[in-house]
Formats: C-alpha cells, sequence, structure tokens
C-alpha cells in the first residue's frame, strides 16, 4: 500500500529557492489528521485548525446564514492571516 506522502505536491518555493512558503506544511498536516495524530499535524501546520474553522463555518454559512457571519468570517480569517505569517516567521528566521 502507498503513503499519502507519495501522492502530495511539492512546494515550488521550496525546490526554487529553498526557503518554505507560507503554505509548507499543509498537506502534510492534512495527511496527519487522516492518520489520527492531531498533535503532530497542530506542529506541522499551526493553522490547521482555525483554517478547518474558517472553511468549516463558511460551508454551514451557505446552508443556514448566520446573523453575524461576515464579522465571524473575517475574525477568523485575521486570526489565520496572523497565525500563518507568526507561524512564517519563526520558520524563517528562528528555526
Amino acid at each position: 500500500m502507498s503513503s499519502p506522502e507519495e501522492y502530495m505536491l511539492p512546494c515550488l518555493n521550496k525546490k526554487l529557492f529553498g526557503l518554505d512558503c507560507m503554505g509548507c506544511g499543509m498537506q502534510r498536516s492534512v495527511a496527519l489528521i487522516f492518520q489520527g495524530d492531531l498533535i503532530a499535524a497542530f506542529y506541522m501546520y499551526p493553522a490547521i485548525y482555525s483554517l478547518i474553522a474558517l472553511i468549516g463555518f463558511i460551508i454551514l454559512n451557505n446552508f443556514r446564514n448566520f446573523k453575524h457571519a461576515y464579522k465571524i468570517i473575517v475574525i477568523l480569517a485575521v486570526l489565520n492571516a496572523i497565525i500563518i505569517l507568526g507561524n512564517f516567521i519563526y520558520k524563517t528566521f528562528f528555526n
């Protein structure tokens, strides 16, 4: 049986420039979630659960319109941007 890593797309930024991009680790994090390793998924890509919350809320809002959906989506999007940018800065300069 083949492993999920065999089917993952390579990061072009990492291949061309040797540097991680802001999305590096997301595919492996999703694979870890499907394998049941939730803590390792968070360490691989810390924004994974807030991204799941954002995408889930957007999908749920399409079926049931929430009163303050726009504000919730903006808050979740800003939270994701902060986590992704913070993780990128940490990996680039402090790791």
